[in-house]
């Protein structure tokens, strides 16, 4: 859509350089993608500036160069996104919960210099997120969505689908706040140790009645707040669910009403009860239900900051 990366190598470098992997990305020669491309890299040099040691995990941005009418932005190579890691060594079952700990522990600190920064990435996902060649660092890259709070557009299709916080779909009035990439990431966490994806709706009306079933009912303040609250509920706080009908084909409307979640996060994440977990592991997994948890709050006020997200048993350990 936007732009392509390529790996390359540098020839010419000072010295020291030449020979050394880098990452190209190369954007659309086509004005609003430059001037987007522009943005990113104004939004890349605050980040690296608030993060002179680069130890905020952020992908860092070398330099910029013109090809052809092409913005060309450089980074740093990385090897591998966790979509294609969780492919590799965890399909359909995910990775190992200390290798979980270790990438959202990274994640967190990526986002506390968001916040504090006051930048919203606005596309955390699996494939969003690249690692070195060992798996062991991780860097949040691809800021082409990103954003400063205060100025962003209210649009419903913000943020790849899976990963789409409920105020986004509702439209929960101005401005977006933070806290819509702390749910991105506990969908992120959540495929990471399972290598599901946690709320795969085709489309937003279905991302919310999933979200429902794991979470429970919106407050009626969130609804009433909501530029789209009338589009999903109806005046006695009943969601119109909006489902194929299997033998006609079409869509019809159902009137669900969800008071007590029906998912269970516990469930889906606990093993069995004939498999024994030891304590320490039983702990761990434990902790990481609640972090999701928290990360999943529906009302966005109510979620974890990063800064409370570092703290946390799971991350602390």
């Amino acid at each position: 859509m936007f732009a392509n990366v390529v790996r390359a190598r540098v020839l010419l470098g000072e010295a020291g350089d030449a020979g050394r992997e880098v990452a190209i990305k190369i954007v659309r020669h086509q004005e609003s993608m430059y001037r987007a491309g522009l943005k990113e890299v104004q939004i890349l040099n605050k980040l690296k500036q608030a993060d002179p040691d680069d130890k905020k995990h952020i992908v860092r941005l070398e330099r910029t160069f013109e090809h052809r009418g092409h913005l060309c932005l450089v980074f740093e190579s990385m090897s591998m996104n966790l979509r294609d890691v969780v492919k590799r060594f965890g399909k359909d079952v995910g990775l190992n919960i200390r290798a979980v700990r270790a990438y959202a522990h990274q994640l967190f600190l990526a986002l506390g210099l968001l916040k504090k920064a006051n930048i919203m990435h606005a596309d955390i996902k699996p494939d969003n997120i690249l690692v070195n060649e060992q798996k062991t660092l991780l860097k949040l890259c691809d800021l082409g969505s990103a954003s400063d709070a205060s100025e962003n557009d209210i649009t419903p299709y913000l943020v790849s689908r899976f990963y789409r916080a409920p105020e986004i779909i509702l439209v929960l009035g101005v401005p977006y706040d933070p806290a819509l990439d702390i749910w991105s990431i506990g969908c992120t966490l959540f495929e990471l140790y399972t290598g599901k994806i946690l709320f795969p709706g085709r489309t937003n009306n279905q991302m919310l009645l999933l979200m429902m079933e794991l979470k429970g009912r919106f407050n009626s303040k969130m609804i009433k707040k909501a530029k789209f609250g009338d589009v999903y509920f109806d005046e006695m706080g009943s969601f119109d669910s909006v489902e194929r009908d299997r033998v006609t084909n079409t869509d019809v409307v159902r009137k669900v009403h969800i008071s007590k979640p029906t998912r269970d996060m516990r469930a889906r994440l606990m093993p069995p009860t004939s498999v024994k977990l030891k304590d320490d592991e039983n702990k761990l997994l434990v902790s990481f239900i609640d972090l999701l948890d928290k990360c999943l709050a529906l009302d966005p006020a109510r979620r974890i900051t990063p800064k409370e997200a570092l703290v946390h048993p799971f991350i602390r350990g």
